[in-house]
């Protein structure tokens, strides 16, 4: 089996029966998952069959091992990231009580309402800065017209929602 191709079925399986048992206790007893242990055997079993071509069979359990671990490794890293995503973004969710949810439904119903009755030249200038982050003088050149009348309609823009919602 020696110069045999890890791409041929029968040498695979021979791999698979050889190693999986092997590799799943080696990442239960380095990580102490078992159901993840398991899990990266299957996908590292794949990752060898996607990639049977470049894999020589003498080399086919140190790849294993080697993207088993990898992918572990990676996956540990990623739940870190989750978990420091969601402490800095705790007081953020302790935040949102239902009264909080409803006002700001409200001040979004109010500021549709108020964006939506602004006049047409105004809403564009307004939303293609405030939300679309455009310079005036790129918002100038997109519509053919002089920064000072950007400028123009965006101050009218801001008086009126001022008038409606406040500071925004």
């Amino acid at each position: 089996m020696i110069n045999r191709s890890v791409c041929e079925s029968e040498v695979f399986s021979a791999i698979y029966k050889n190693n999986a048992n092997d590799l799943r206790n080696y990442l239960y007893y380095k990580f102490g998952d078992l159901e993840t242990a398991e899990d990266l055997v299957q996908e590292s079993f794949i990752k060898l069959w996607k990639n049977c071509v470049k894999v020589i069979f003498q080399k086919a359990k140190s790849y294993l091992f080697t993207v088993a671990t990898n992918m572990f490794i990676d996956k540990k890293r990623h739940e870190k990231v989750v978990l420091n995503y969601q402490k800095q973004n705790k007081n953020h969710i302790d935040n949102q009580s239902p009264e909080f949810l409803f006002e700001e439904k409200e001040f979004m119903k109010k500021l549709q309402f108020t964006l939506g009755n602004l006049p047409d030249k105004q809403r564009e200038v307004f939303l293609l800065n405030r939300i679309d982050n455009k310079t005036y003088k790129e918002i100038s050149e997109m519509l053919n017209i002089s920064v000072k009348a950007v400028e123009k309609r965006m101050h009218n823009a801001l008086k009126i929602v001022r008038k409606e919602i406040g500071n925004v």
